[in-house]
């Protein structure tokens, strides 16, 4: 009984864990809705945005439950280990999302309050400016395409591609390459006109790529 009761007055108060957790909920909602208004509606990702409302509290628990226990903090990275992610990160972007929800959760663990709403604003200031400026340099709007080729056609496909690609897409330009399970997956950028039909184009990318395997997603 007594070893009870040192384990649970041991414990933190429930008000000094529950104000860390309930303000890294909100800003996981924050992070949520700046991913929809600055990324979400207009590109193609892999979804990262619907681990922000879970991710966020997980991680605040986590580091509140670890604080400076060394071998509580190498037991995490051990069962972290075990844990494979399977799906691609799409766009680097993405990435930055999530080191914003990671920097809130741990801001909130620490109760670095005032630092973490001052990361908020100067992130959505500055996505805010990079929103506004591209609207005003580029006549058309940027649109999105991602092709994922066999990894051993690639090599044959690629010149072919990339003449096909330049051709037909103005402003064109590589994101990002990847090679996942086999697979070279490729992310463009391009202005996409209004007289764009996305039917012929990818039946004509079709005939381009001739019998290899090649997915193609617009957006």
């Amino acid at each position: 009984m007594d070893a009870l009761n040192q384990l649970w007055e041991s414990q933190p108060d429930l008000w000094s864990s529950l104000v860390p957790i309930a303000f890294s909920l909100v800003a996981s909602v924050v992070a949520y809705l700046m991913y929809q208004l600055f990324y979400g509606s207009r590109h193609i990702g892999a979804g990262v945005h619907r681990t922000f409302l879970i991710g966020g509290p997980a991680i605040t628990t986590l580091f509140l439950g670890i604080q400076t226990s060394i071998p509580l903090s190498l037991g995490l990275l051990g069962a972290l280990s075990f844990v494979r992610f399977r799906t691609p990160v799409k766009d680097p972007a993405e990435i930055g999302f999530l080191l914003l929800l990671i920097a809130s959760s741990i801001g909130a663990a620490t109760k670095n309050y005032l630092i973490t709403l001052i990361l908020f604003v100067v992130v959505f200031l500055a996505l805010g400016v990079q929103w506004l400026t591209r609207n005003r340099v580029s006549l058309y709007g940027r649109s999105n395409l991602i092709l994922a080729v066999d990894k051993n056609d690639f090599p044959g496909l690629e010149t072919q591609l990339n003449n096909f690609l330049k051709e037909r897409l103005p402003g064109l330009r590589l994101e990002t390459m990847s090679v996942v399970d086999g697979r070279v997956s490729l992310h463009y950028q391009y202005r996409r006109k209004p007289s764009f039909d996305g039917l012929s184009f990818t039946n004509d990318l079709k005939k381009v790529s001739g019998p290899s395997d090649i997915e193609v997603f617009l957006g």
